[in-house]
């Protein structure tokens, strides 16, 4: 397995891991039509304009024999006022479901929290559905419950949950 930056040749692929993932991760929590309507294209076009500017947001894939298994991206805090405490927030981790449990998604956070240590960042957040069975992913690497709040997938008003390390170096 390689862990690489991601460059916008990764676009479609990105774009084929993240629709699967969704698909895989969310069945029964966020409503079905919404996943069915999930498309590969426009998910590859926000992902192609994402990696053209990778000016705030730094994206990783994880490969296996060339091809893209799973990927992370994280940046500068979207919610500064509500959170301040923490200076960066990983915006989206996700993974094949068939390469799940197997050490890929430690390494991608560490290689996140690597780069954006680099980048001057010292604490960060996640917020995860809180239906997700995922999100003791998060516990298990040191993340603190924050708090939650309600947010709309599809019409559904669904929970998150928000988990921080005041020392981002923890990860690494």
């Amino acid at each position: 397995m390689v862990i690489r930056p991601a460059v916008i040749e990764d676009a479609e692929a990105v774009a084929r891991v993240h629709v699967a993932s969704w698909r895989t991760t969310y069945a029964g929590i966020v409503p079905d039509e919404f996943l069915a309507a999930l498309s590969y294209e426009r998910r590859a076009e926000v992902w192609r304009n994402s990696l053209s500017s990778q000016s705030q947001a730094y994206l990783v894939v994880a490969e296996q024999d060339r091809k893209v298994i799973g990927f992370a991206v994280g940046g500068p805090n979207r919610e500064t006022e509500a959170n301040a405490a923490y200076e960066a927030e990983l915006y989206a981790i996700y993974l094949l479901a068939s390469k799940q449990k197997r050490g890929i998604g430690r390494a991608l956070m560490k290689a996140v929290a690597q780069e954006l240590v680099r980048r001057g960042f010292n604490s960060l957040m996640v917020w995860v559905l809180t239906e997700n069975p995922a999100r003791k992913f998060y516990q298990t690497l040191g993340g603190e419950y924050m708090r939650e709040k309600d947010i709309e997938i599809g019409g559904k008003t669904l929970k998150e949950t928000a988990y921080g390390w005041k020392d981002l170096r923890r990860l690494i």
